[in-house]
Order: C-alpha cells, then structure tokens, then sequence
C-alpha cells in the first residue's frame, strides 16, 4: 500500500496552562523537511519534535504548527503597546501627508493596520507550563492523523497507477504482435526496392539476406519490450508492498526508465499504429511522473 505526501493532521489536548493545539500539514518533497512553529516558552522542544516526525514520515514538507491557548487567570501571556514605534508612525504618516498635500487622518483604524506596535508578553514561568510528554502526545496524535490521511489519498493514488500501468501493458501487447507483420513487410518492400534499382543486374542473394538481416536487428523491439515489461512487474510489485518502506523515489526511478524505453521502441518503430500506441504509452507515462512526484 502506498501513501501520499499530501496531508493534514491536527490535534487538541488539555494542559496544566490550558489547551495545546497541533496542526501538521504536508506536501511532496524530494526528502523529509521539518519546519516547526512554536511558541518560544516552547521553543527548546523544536529538535525533539524533528525526531517524532520522522518516527511517522519518509518523505515530503512537514509544517508543524504549535499554538497553547492560556485559560483565563492562569498567567496568559498579555499584550502591551510600542508608544515609540506608535509615535513614529504617526509622525511618518503626517510628513507623508505634507510632502504630498494629501487628505485624511492617521486615526485608530490606521494604526491598528501596524501589527508590530503590538507586542506579546510571556511569563518566563510559561516553559514549565507544558511537559514533553504532553507535547509529544500532541504531536504524535497530529501525525497519526496525517498519516491516515496520506493511506486513504495512497489509495486513490494506487487505483490510478494500477489503471494507467494496464493501460500501457495493453498498448504493449499490442505492439509486440504488430511487430513480427512490420518485419516482414520492411523486408519485402527492401527487397524488391533492390530489384527495382538492379534493372535486372544479378544481386547476390546471400549479400541480400546479410543486409536484410542486418536491418532487421536494428528495428527488431523485442529487448525494449522486454525491460519495459519488467519496469512495469517491479511497479505493481511495489504497489502491492505492505507499505512499511516509503517507494516513490523507486516508482520515480522506474516510470524514468519507462519513458526511456518507449522512447527507444518510437525511433524504431517506422510504422504508424506502432507509432500510435508508443505515443498513449507516453501520454500514460507523463501522467504516471506527475503521480508518483506525490508518493511518500
């Protein structure tokens, strides 16, 4: 079972100091990349809650949001007004005004546009208000709850590819009983263009043959076949694992080589219903790439 990297998680617990809330939210991500909002009483567990995460998540952007919302009378922190960087708005405003001859008035609704004249006040007994315990219960519930998240758009996920891999197989097969008529015919038609240019001079049957032989191996598609069968095997293979060891860096890997080798199959193809299944091969393959960029 494969997971997605896109998810989102939250959760909400009691604390001494009131209630401690997580939000983790998750995107794609070429390797595992914790970001940590705390508040700063809190600020010292940023290193521990890295280590959490990775106990949940393989890969992707992880943003890990942490907020405590104070009860009243517990010691909340309070806000108090900046007058200095208050008063020095007030007076830049007024010089913008003369300079420009403008209209209006730099009133309460103004000001209170200014966020930084605000300032929040923390007790420095806030840090013993919360445990590392308490912390890590909330994270952990948070995680799981992405997790689960990320499993059910897995899912999805996984019915798509399963869709899109026997989509390609299909076109496979079709182009594997296509090829042996498209041999043959390039060799008839290369045969009796010889004839048509000797104007009847002897050609050497044998040295024909050779040559044909040897035009033939070029076009021949049955090693490019072959792989790109066993890309798609090792796909479905990885699909149908029980999820424990993250899989898009290979599913990643394996779709590359798809598109290389149906690549390889269009330069030989040199006939148009070849040439028509190779191009929804890598319609399929495109779709494929953008897929698998979101599985953990």
């Amino acid at each position: 079972m494969i997971r997605s990297m896109t998810g989102f998680g939250e959760s909400e617990i009691a604390v001494p100091a009131g209630r401690l809330r997580v939000e983790l939210r998750t995107v794609n991500h070429r390797y595992l990349n914790v970001n940590a909002r705390l508040p700063t009483a809190l600020a010292r567990w940023e290193p521990e809650i890295r280590e959490w995460l990775r106990g949940h998540f393989v890969r992707g952007h992880v943003n890990c949001t942490v907020r405590l919302e104070r009860e009243p009378g517990s010691g909340a922190a309070g806000l108090r007004l900046d007058l200095d960087q208050a008063t020095a708005y007030v007076e830049l405003l007024k010089e913008l005004q003369d300079r420009f001859a403008l209209g209006g008035e730099a009133d309460l609704a103004v000001l209170s546009r200014f966020s930084d004249i605000f300032i929040r006040e923390e007790p420095e007994s806030e840090a013993v208000d919360v445990s590392g315990e308490d912390l890590r219960r909330a994270v952990e519930a948070a995680a799981t709850a992405v997790s689960a998240m990320r499993a059910e758009e897995g899912r999805r996920l996984q019915v798509d590819l399963e869709e899109r891999f026997e989509a390609i197989g299909t076109a496979l097969d079709e182009i594997a009983e296509l090829a042996p008529a498209r041999l043959e015919a390039e060799r008839d038609r290369l045969r009796n263009a010889i004839q048509e240019l000797a104007e009847g001079v002897a050609v050497d049957p044998a040295r024909l043959a050779q040559e044909i032989a040897i035009l033939a191996e070029r076009w021949d598609i049955n090693e490019e076949l072959v792989r790109f069968r066993s890309h798609l095997a090792l796909a479905r293979d990885l699909l149908a694992g029980d999820g424990s060891e993250g899989v898009g860096k290979r599913l990643g890997f394996l779709v590359q080589e798809m598109h290389r080798e149906a690549n390889t199959i269009g330069s030989k193809a040199n006939h148009a219903g070849i040439a028509h299944r190779v191009v929804a091969i890598k319609e399929e393959v495109e779709r494929l790439r953008e897929q698998v960029e979101n599985i953990e």
